[in-house]
Parts: C-alpha cells; sequence; structure tokens
C-alpha cells in the first residue's frame, strides 16, 4: 500500500512538473513582453481580436486610460498587468509634429521632465501604480517626430526594465519597488551626415534569459552590450566599429546552433554571440539611418531599411558566417536567398505572418512577398502616413496610422481591406495583444480594443 502512494505520488508530482514546464512555454508565448511581443515578431496565436470598433460609441471599446505626458512607447503586457512609460514636461507642452516631411530640427525640450513608468490592470485600465524614475532637464535632444520615451519597456514576468536612453535604465519589480538603476551616459544619435543633431535614443531592451540586451549606435562610439537582470552589471560590451547612429531594437535567434543577437545597421547589420557578444557575420549596404528591427521567423532572418543610396528587403539564413554582403549586381548569394535592392522601410519593421512578409513604407506603400521565396504577392498604397509598426492575429494585420487611423487588412497574398477605424488620437508607437484585447497607445491615453460577446 504504502509502494502504491508514494508511486501515485512521484507520478502526480511528475505531471505537475511537466505541466508547469508546458505553462511557462505557453504562457510566454501568450504574454507581449516586449517591442512586437514575444521574440519580438509582432504576432500572437490563438487570439480572437476585433476587426471594427468606434470609440465614439464605445463599440467593442473595453477602456480607455489618459496618460500624461508624451511617449512612443509601446504597451508591454504580461499577465493582467500592462506598463507604459512616458516624459511629462513641467511646463505640459507636448510638441510633435506628425505627417511626411524631411525636415531635420529637433525640438525645445530645454524645461524639467519628469520620466515617468505606469502600471495598469489590463482588464479595467485602471493605474495600479506610478513611479517616477528621473526627473530634470532632458540631457540629449530629439526630433519633433519623435518624444523623450522613445524605448518600449521589457519584461521576463518578474522584473520590468525600463530606458530612457541619456535619463538612465531602470528595473522595477512589479510592485513598483525599483531594484536597480544605471546611468549609461549620453545616448544622443542623429543623423551621422550632419554632426550635432540629436533626434532622441529609441533602441528597447530586450530580456533573453537571465541577460538585458542593449544596442547603442551612438556618434563616435556605437556599441552593443549585455547587462546582468538582477544587477544591471556589464557581462559583454562589444565595439560596433565605424557604424552610424541607428535606432533600431535587437532581435535574437535562439534556434538550430549558436544563439544569436541580430542587429540592423548601415555599415553593421548582423549576428553577434549571445554567450560572448563576439561577431558572427556581418552586412552593409543598408539605409543609413536604420530604424527597423529585424525579424526572426520561420528559420529565418528578415533585415530592411530605406534611406539614403541604399532601401533593402534582405533574407539572411541564420548559418550566415562572415562578410555576407551582396555584390552590386546580386540579389543573392550563398547564405541570402533572397533580396530587395530598393524597397524596403524607413521606419517601420516588417511583419512576418503565416508565410508571408509585409513591408510598410512612411507613405502607406505595402508590400507583400513570399517570405520563402521574395516572390512579390501585391503592391499597394494606403495613402496616409505610418510610423508605428504592424502586428498581427486571428489573420488580421493591423497598421496604425500617424493620424490615428487603424487599417485592418485580411492576412494572405490577396490584399483586402476588412475595416479603418479611428483610434481617437495621434498614434505613433505600435500596438500590443493580450488575450483577445488590442492595445493602442495614443498620444495621451492607452485604448483596450475587444470584440464584446453578443
Amino acid at each position: 500500500m504504502k509502494r502504491t502512494f508514494l508511486r501515485f505520488a512521484f507520478t502526480v508530482l511528475l505531471v505537475n512538473m511537466v505541466l508547469t514546464a508546458l505553462n511557462a512555454q505557453v504562457g510566454y508565448e501568450s504574454q507581449w513582453p516586449g517591442f512586437r511581443g514575444p521574440w519580438g515578431c509582432g504576432t500572437i496565436a490563438g487570439a480572437k481580436t476585433a476587426v471594427s470598433w468606434n470609440t465614439d460609441s464605445t463599440r467593442n471599446i473595453k477602456w480607455k486610460t489618459t496618460i500624461p505626458g508624451l511617449a512612443h512607447s509601446s504597451p508591454v503586457v504580461w499577465d493582467n498587468l500592462l506598463f507604459v512609460t512616458t516624459a511629462s514636461s513641467a511646463t505640459k507642452d507636448e510638441s510633435l509634429k506628425v505627417g511626411l516631411y524631411g525636415d531635420i530640427g529637433e525640438a525645445s525640450d530645454s524645461v524639467v521632465h519628469e520620466f515617468r513608468v505606469y502600471c495598469l490592470d489590463k482588464q479595467t485600465g485602471e493605474i495600479l501604480w506610478e513611479k517616477v524614475a528621473h526627473k530634470g532637464i532632458p540631457k540629449s535632444k530629439r526630433h519633433t517626430k519623435a518624444s523623450q520615451a522613445n524605448c518600449t519597456p521589457a519584461t521576463n514576468g518578474k522584473m520590468l526594465v525600463v530606458n530612457f536612453g541619456s535619463e538612465g535604465l531602470y528595473c522595477y519589480d512589479f510592485k513598483g519597488n525599483l531594484v536597480w538603476e544605471k546611468d549609461l551616459g549620453l545616448l544622443n544619435p542623429g543623423f551621422y551626415a550632419v554632426p550635432g543633431i540629436e533626434w532622441g535614443y529609441s533602441s528597447s531592451p530586450v530580456i533573453y534569459k537571465d541577460r538585458i540586451i542593449l544596442q547603442c549606435d551612438i556618434p563616435k562610439t556605437p556599441y552593443l552590450t549585455t547587462l546582468d537582470l538582477a544587477t544591471g552589471n556589464e557581462i559583454w560590451k562589444t565595439s560596433r566599429g565605424d557604424e552610424v547612429e541607428t535606432y533600431s531594437t535587437p532581435a535574437i535567434y535562439a534556434g538550430k546552433g549558436q544563439t544569436q543577437i541580430v542587429v540592423n545597421g548601415f555599415k553593421h547589420m548582423g549576428g553577434y554571440a549571445f554567450e560572448t557578444g563576439k561577431e558572427i557575420w556581418r552586412l552593409g549596404n543598408g539605409g543609413d539611418i536604420p530604424t527597423p528591427t529585424p525579424v526572426v521567423a520561420d528559420n529565418m532572418i528578415y533585415l530592411n531599411s530605406a534611406h539614403g543610396k541604399f532601401s533593402p528587403i534582405i533574407a539572411v539564413t541564420p548559418d550566415a558566417k562572415g562578410d555576407i554582403t551582396l555584390a552590386a549586381d546580386s540579389t543573392s548569394n550563398q547564405y541570402i536567398p533572397w533580396s530587395v535592392k530598393r524597397g524596403g522601410a524607413y521606419m517601420q519593421t516588417p511583419l512576418v505572418y503565416n508565410g508571408y512578409l509585409y513591408n510598410l513604407q512612411v507613405n502607406g506603400q505595402l508590400t507583400c512577398y513570399d517570405a520563402k521565396t521574395g516572390k512579390l504577392e501585391y503592391k499597394q498604397s494606403l495613402n496616409d502616413a505610418f510610423s508605428a509598426s504592424g502586428i498581427a492575429a486571428d489573420s488580421k494585420i493591423y497598421f496604425s496610422s500617424e493620424t490615428g487611423i487603424i487599417y485592418v487588412i485580411k492576412a494572405g497574398p490577396t490584399y483586402e481591406l476588412l475595416a479603418k477605424n479611428e483610434i481617437g488620437g495621434v498614434c505613433m508607437a505600435t500596438p500590443a495583444i493580450s488575450g483577445n484585447t488590442l492595445f493602442f497607445r495614443t498620444q495621451h491615453a492607452v485604448v483596450a480594443v475587444e470584440e464584446k460577446k453578443k
């Protein structure tokens, strides 16, 4: 009897261990832990998201919560908690110039700002806590289209990491207690062709395992680094050589072979060993103000950018090694199965969903490619201005225009516009998805959209 009981107890323990492991794995994939969600892919499985809504009638509007200040950082979600950041001016001045224009000018932010972190209840929008991470006059300037809080937070389900660039890196627990803070010095990227111009740091932190990954492509001393999540202490720091200023968030490739940190760049797109920071491969001839984040999908790496002489879209195999830069007259090589010489995006990260790559440019030009072969499926103009990156769920793709029009497009090789919905404000931030809810960050609020049950 005793042996039977012990055998039963051991079986129960084993089953619980397996279920716990499975729940942890499923749990991460259903969270939205950083910029563009799990693995930075911009998609989430199993969600049933709304096609249409109306902010005036509140149809399919779950809640709306006002967030003061100006920020382009995206919401992140873990379980029932949603986190956002903002920077509030003492004068309440929120100078923001949106739309299609080529002015390289800086905004005037030479007044005291409060750099804040908010935690909201995902179900109700109630603000559970808010913290002032830093208070002072910003140490670096920003573009007239940017903010002083561009970087999206990152979380592993226990800790929340917030990067305010020149104002520092902060780590909180989920109750809002400050665990540690770190001064990263002056992070002031601008346009390399006009030295002295500052446009605002925007590369979001990435958490993988027990480390924080930061890409700091700043003037003169660009670098990539990993920090210990528990303490903020530096693990390694790798120079990015003669790379120019960039604004891209890194991506993680954790498939077959060596785990890589993949970064965008003008002279140095490439992969670095996660454990050591050693360069594995590199690729040149990108746009000269790189902003889109690399995308890892279906055991492939996708890079794009667009400014200056080059505007490529490039598919790279993860076994790449050395300098794999394409010859001037070529669109493929041993490690690049396909590429497009011109047609990449200046601001938006591409979206790879159900076998297709969707690339949206700032002027609303949308192209859809077969992600494996590079075959162009369609080209369509949305006739609007865009900065936010697209997201997808439930066979639907969501593109947010700067004016706050959300274009809902059916996923697949044929263009079909399902709906155009207003979100009630300027929308520069990439949305988030959790459960069946879409979360949009506008200039003054977070808006939760969910199909109401009949």
